[in-house]
């Protein structure tokens, strides 16, 4: 069958969706859920080229559509496979089962990944790296009703097989739950400080995961963010005292800029990466240095899935200097096994909201709402924001 890879006639492993090739019965040319005496708005003929036409309007946010195409791809994949219909053939009832396939899919053999991620072209590629969590099917449906609503709205499809589910309540959100509590915090930093610095290489790997915990903490950076923007962000500004402070100013989630106050600490913690690079203490303006180097030397960005291998090293490693023992630290450890980058941010928030830092400032730190202005228009609740971030937010390594 086409949706399989070429170099696996076991049909075993599937072709994504770029390399993806389905049958006329199967490529959704002749859907039963297609629309008919509807003056179509896209081109598309079948499934595929109607999956990339809504895809295309997340190209300018590479996380955005990485996951938007995963979720298409995966449904895509499975319709064809495993029930042999097309996606625009899909019905509530068929949604329904693959809600409940994706909570285990099943063969393993054909869905799920084996051993370490790999790329998309290779031959070991798989959908899935296991059973997704409660959550995360939750996330894969409101992307799916996303796709299905707007193909709807496209007149490529008569209706969404996802309109008929139940309409949950909406309820307040829940308190954050996913940082780092006092101790987590300390044994993070101590084994960051305790790793290994005999040759050039370990004392260049501890350089770079310092300045990666102190970017991630200090600055409340989403991983997008930091593999996203150069060192050539930062600048500085004469505050309304007179002062000279540092800021950064990066481009974020949904393609918006913010400005973010570059601490005394963070800057000191900037100068002692660069050291390592023969490059100036300070970047210059528009320097395209990325935030985060690779070992080696090479003046590229580093990848998203190399900075999340890093970060889950780096819980890993926190868990040897847990202090607490018994069951205390079995605690502490799963909670450090379950920990990503995005704790670290939530971490930030929480630290600051204990030093006192004016709620404000702390939505605007982390870019919960986008700001609107640009480095020559810093005002004054700007200086205030820079200060309150100063006092109540450190490394303290």
């Amino acid at each position: 069958m086409p949706v399989f890879s070429p170099s696996d006639p076991s049909g075993h492993a599937l072709a994504p969706l770029e390399c993806a090739r389905l049958p006329p019965d199967l490529d959704g040319r002749h859907g039963l859920n297609r629309a008919i005496g509807v003056r179509a708005q896209i081109a598309a003929d079948h499934d595929i080229d109607a999956i990339k036409a809504w895809l295309a309007r997340f190209v300018e946010s590479q996380a955005t559509f990485d996951s938007y195409r995963k979720e298409a791809e995966r449904l895509l994949l499975w319709a064809a496979v495993e029930l042999g219909k097309p996606l625009s053939s899909l019905t509530h009832e068929d949604i329904l089962a693959y809600q409940r396939f994706l909570a285990d899919p099943q063969p393993a053999a054909r869905w799920v990944m084996r051993g370490r991620k790999v790329a998309r072209a290779e031959p070991d590629w798989r959908p899935f790296a296991g059973p997704l969590s409660p959550a995360s099917r939750r996330q894969a449906f409101v992307i799916l009703n996303t796709l299905f609503a707007w193909l709807v709205t496209a007149g490529y499809l008569a209706g969404n097989p996802l309109s008929l589910s139940r309409q949950r309540a909406r309820k307040a959100k829940p308190r954050v739950t996913r940082y780092l509590e006092d101790d987590l915090w300390r044994a993070l930093k101590h084994s960051v400080e305790a790793m290994p610095r005999n040759t050039a290489r370990e004392q260049e790997h501890h350089a770079r995961v310092r300045w990666l915990i102190s970017l991630l903490y200090l600055m409340g950076l989403r991983i997008s963010e930091l593999v996203g923007n150069p060192m050539g962000g930062f600048f500085k500004r004469r505050d309304r005292d007179g002062r000279e402070r540092w800021w950064l100013a990066i481009t974020g989630k949904g393609n918006k800029e913010r400005l973010l106050p570059a601490t005394a600490e963070l800057m000191a913690e900037l100068a002692r990466y660069r050291q390592h690079y023969d490059l100036p203490a300070l970047p210059y303006p528009h320097e395209p240095t990325p935030l985060l180097l690779p070992i080696g030397g090479l003046r590229r960005p580093m990848t998203r899935g190399g900075v999340h291998l890093i970060v889950k090293q780096v819980f890993e490693n926190a868990i040897d200097h847990l202090t607490s023992s018994g069951e205390p630290r079995e605690r502490a450890a799963e909670r450090l096994r379950q920990a990503s980058a995005h704790w670290l941010r939530h971490t930030a928030g929480s630290h600051m909201m204990d030093g006192h830092v004016d709620l404000r400032y702390v939505r605007d730190n982390l870019g919960h709402e986008s700001i609107s202005t640009t480095s020559q228009y810093l005002h004054a609740d700007d200086d205030d924001r820079h200060r309150a971030t100063e006092s109540g937010l450190k490394m303290n390594w």
